[in-house]
């Protein structure tokens, strides 16, 4: 059955379908078997990926014929269909396709404008149109023009309400008065519809007989359209009383049919008649219909249910079934995050918080309400970014209730969402408090994921403080759990990235700050090796980038662009984001390959970028040394300022020692020399307290030189010649070199 509906699906693509990926994602699609996630891409490019096909196959037809395509109540339109629209519309262009969407005034668009598209507003009908109107449907019975008028002047305007309304004219039996005898048919509608339409569909149902009307109700509750089989078994009447009702409502131009029962399907003339349809309803009868509707469904269309779970979540909350509601509007959302619709999944979340609210408080209430606030944080995080503004607002109501609740997993998962989201903005402090409380949370568990993902926060959290010996011990934790098969999942689940591959290109970076370069590069080796072999695109984007960032810092500008171009070219291709802004390290290379003047220009439009704002401290360095290089001390001053109020509020304090020396150099710079001298010290001071070896290098080599300048060149010496001597690798590397060249002019 299933190969049968997949060879189907081959034999309908166009012929030259763009290879087995476009067949892969448009099966996926479809909810057919596929092996779309075995083609590693991002979301994003997932996602455009599968529009291309789609735009594809439209092409193909339009190749060997003209094609018509009608977008209809557009203003109703979900996230990814206006999304596909709006490509579908720029694709079109010089090609033989009409394409139509209707959509009333208060729909928002930026389709103006553009060469090949006509905008059309359709005003109310003039009274000589609308009096056509009237004598089309009238035919040859006639009415007075007394009649007329009154109808056109009743409709204003509105075609369908002229239609509907002339309609139920010619069928009531009150002769005097027949328009007056229509609009007294019915109470106003609890519904938004006009109560001249309304009145004259109430009447129109009234006259087609119990069957045809309690059929078009049923209808009405299974939707805008419907398949015979759904309401055949929904309306529980003998087969020939349900067609007779069915086509009654289509003899008198309610329901179109398609199709011969019981395999036809059916639509509503316009949404307005199924409201009105629905609106006849009582509230208990409504109720259950939709309770019969949710138990058909789940008893006899499982695979309809298992592509459209919010069908059911829907029938479930209109029939007040609010716990099971809840359960399938969490199902309903993450589907639709499965499938990349991450809008239409955080609608599908809010809807079931919002139907959550008629459940009596209590632990259940709250597990599924933090299920539900844990599943939209997490598809915010996906749209927004970790920095997104609710995320916070999301994840601290999880956590309260988790609190309260008890449930180690929920409160983990709350608790981790608070941390992403500060680390998201580059909040330290913040961090701090939130890593620190998933350790507690690990510290007696034997859930080995759990603990993971606390040592993943506590090494980037410790890394980014000026943490880095409390940071390697929870890299080398991380990478002892870790296991490439069994976290597979947690690269969707915790940060968009692999946790292996994070330990180890934070593990290279914390090395290296620790004094052992060597070390940091071959483990930052390892992660890119495996970043590639896992081929997850964001992962390896993160992972080229900080091993750019390595060599940047071993002062190795020529290696560190080829990965900076590596990043650069699978952000093009996957459609992807950075953990580090590329023009910040682009701008670094330029500094060390003596282009200082590009480099500032580099560096300062890559701080006007969004993902400069995470690391603004480390952009804010690299712009402070390139000016200092090319001499214009005063402003690399105010660079190093604005870097440590950044870190002051933020607590990331990773490059504090270095920010410290660069400020040292550009004071020296404008010859305040007892100030530059201070702020050296200074850097000394913080590269030890932070264990941080290499900055204290670095620190001690600046310092030494100004002493030696200064003639004391023995002070300079005892100085500098302890620091060079703890290191046991890395001689190769340039700041090694730079401190032995200075150890042997002043000897």
């Amino acid at each position: 059955m299933v190969e049968a509906k997949l060879d189907k699906l081959r034999k309908l693509l166009a012929p030259g379908s763009r290879g087995d990926n476009e067949i892969e994602l448009l099966a996926e699609l479809l909810s057919l078997p596929n092996s779309a996630a075995d083609l590693n891409l991002s979301p994003q490019r997932k996602r455009e990926m599968l529009f291309e096909a789609l735009l594809h196959q439209l092409a193909a037809v339009a190749r060997s014929r003209p094609a018509l395509i009608v977008f209809e109540d557009a203003h109703w339109i979900d996230p990814t269909s206006r999304k596909l629209l709006d490509l579908t519309l720029a694709w079109v262009g010089g090609m033989p396709v009409l394409l139509v969407v209707t959509f009333r005034p208060e729909f928002q668009h930026a389709w103006s404008g553009q060469p090949h598209v006509a905008v059309l507003a359709l005003n109310r009908l003039g009274g000589r149109h609308g009096a056509a109107i009237v004598e089309a449907v009238t035919g040859a019975a006639g009415l007075s023009r007394e009649i007329v008028d009154e109808i056109v002047e009743r409709a204003d305007g509105v075609p369908l309400f002229v239609e509907e309304l002339t309609k139920a004219v010619l069928e009531t039996d009150d002769r005097d008065n027949r328009v007056a005898a229509v609009l007294a048919a019915s109470q106003l509608p609890d519904l938004a519809i006009p109560a001249t339409l309304h009145a004259s569909l109430i009447a129109r149902l009234d006259r087609l007989g119990p069957i045809a009307k309690e059929v078009g109700q049923i209808g009405a509750v299974l939707g805008r359209e419907f398949g015979y089989d759904l309401i055949e078994r929904v309306a529980q009447r003998p087969a020939a009383e349900l067609r007779a009702g069915l086509d009654r409502l289509g003899e008198a131009g309610l329901l179109f049919c398609r199709g011969v029962a019981p395999r036809s399907s059916y639509i509503f003339k316009h949404a307005l008649v199924q409201d009105a349809a629905y609106g006849t309803l009582l509230r208990a009868t409504r109720q259950e219909l939709h309770a019969r509707v949710a138990e058909v469904l789940e008893q006899h269309f499982t695979d309809l249910v298992e592509r459209q779970p919010e069908l059911l979540a829907d029938h479930l909350t209109a029939a007040i079934d609010t716990e099971r509601a809840v359960d399938q509007w969490l199902k309903a959302g993450h589907f639709a995050a499965q499938r990349l619709a991450h809008l239409e999944a955080i609608r599908h979340f809010d809807r079931g918080l919002a139907t959550l609210a008629a459940l009596p408080e209590g632990p259940d209430r709250d597990g599924s309400e933090i299920e539900l606030q844990l599943a939209r944080g997490l598809c915010l995080f996906t749209t927004e970014g970790f920095g997104a503004a609710w995320a916070l607002e999301i994840y601290s109501r999880a956590r309260e209730l988790a609190e309260r609740r008890d449930d180690l997993r929920q409160l983990f998962m709350a608790v981790y969402g608070l941390w992403q989201s500060a680390n998201g903005r580059g909040g330290m402090v913040e961090c701090r408090k939130f890593s620190h409380r998933l350790q507690q949370l690990t510290a007696d568990d034997a859930d080995e994921e759990l603990r993971l993902q606390a040592h993943h926060s506590a090494w980037t959290t410790s890394l980014f403080s000026g943490e880095p010996a409390t940071a390697r011990g929870h890299c080398e934790a991380g990478r002892r759990l870790y296991d490439p098969e069994r976290h597979r999942h947690h690269r969707q689940l915790y940060g968009g990235h692999d946790q292996g591959a994070c330990a180890g290109y934070m593990g290279a970076q914390v090395y290296w700050l620790l004094g052992h370069p060597d070390t940091g590069l071959a483990i930052g080796r390892e992660a890119l090796a495996l970043a590639e072999r896992i081929a997850h695109p964001f992962t390896l984007g993160a992972t080229l980038s900080m091993i750019a960032m390595l060599h940047l810092d071993r002062d190795e500008p020529e290696v560190a662009l080829q990965w900076i171009e590596a990043a650069e070219a699978l952000v093009v291709e996957q459609r992807i984001g950075l953990v580090l802004e590329p023009q910040i390290l682009r701008g670094a290379v330029m500094t060390a390959q003596g282009a200082f003047e590009e480099a500032i220009v580099c560096l300062r439009e890559g701080l006007t970028r969004p993902r400069a704002l995470r690391l603004r401290p480390y952009g804010l360095a690299r712009l402070a040394e390139a000016l200092s290089r090319r001499g214009e001390h005063g402003a690399a001053l105010a660079m190093v300022g604005e870097a440590l109020d950044v870190q002051e509020r933020t607590g990331q304090r990773r490059w504090e020692a270095e920010l410290h020396r660069l400020e040292g150099i550009a004071l020296l710079g404008l010859n305040r020399l007892e100030e530059g001298q201070t702020a050296l010290e200074g850097a000394l001071r913080v590269a030890r307290h932070q264990q941080a070896r290499s900055y204290e290098l670095c620190a001690a080599t600046s310092l030494a030189r100004l002493w030696g300048e200064r003639g004391r060149r023995a002070e300079a010496r005892d100085l500098l010649a302890p620091v060079y001597d703890w290191f046991t690798e890395g001689f190769d590397t340039a700041d090694l070199k730079d401190a032995k060249a200075l150890l042997d002019e002043l000897s």
